[in-house]
């Protein structure tokens, strides 16, 4: 039986530090569903086709244990419904870690054989995240090594 987690997330955009996730998560599951949130309380730059095409490119060598899905609803539903009952999910500090524990517990509490593994993102990427991407770009900043040199030209055109 092999084992599957699903790491989730809005991905808007991807960062190195979500990439880094998802491959050292290869080194624990079999296989992984990658899965693209339709976020209704955000206000994507990408939306959820372009975020899911562009991570199926990043993440092509990995096709035969990466699927990578877009999403609608609670994740909770969505794991039920692909039978599931492992969650990855990345920790880059302690306000990730609050956050996610909160989410872990509501999750567990509405689909109680579901697990959360908690991954702790390589310091290297600790200080990334999608808004502080966004606002770089936005301004006209080089994200060189935060994003993907695919992510940046898709965003930069984007962002005109």
């Amino acid at each position: 039986m092999d084992k599957i987690a699903i790491c989730a997330g809005s991905f808007d955009p991807p960062t190195m530090g979500h990439l880094n996730i998802i491959e050292r998560g290869l080194k624990i599951f079999d296989k992984l569903v990658v899965a693209v949130a339709t976020n209704t309380s955000k206000k994507p730059i990408l939306n959820v086709k372009e975020r899911v095409d562009l991570l199926a490119k990043l993440l092509k060598a990995y096709k035969d244990k990466i699927e990578v899905v877009s999403f609608n609803g609670l994740l909770v539903d969505f794991a039920k419904q692909r039978k599931v009952r492992t969650l990855l999910r990345g920790i880059r500090n302690m306000s990730d870690y609050e956050y996610e524990s909160q989410m872990a517990l509501v999750n567990k509490a509405l689909y109680p054989s579901l697990e959360t593994i908690f991954m702790m993102t390589e310091g290297k990427y600790s200080h990334l995240s999608s808004t502080f991407i966004r606002e770089i770009l936005t301004f006209g900043g080089s994200c060189k090594g935060m994003i993907h040199p695919q992510v940046e030209k898709l965003l930069k055109s984007k962002l005109k």
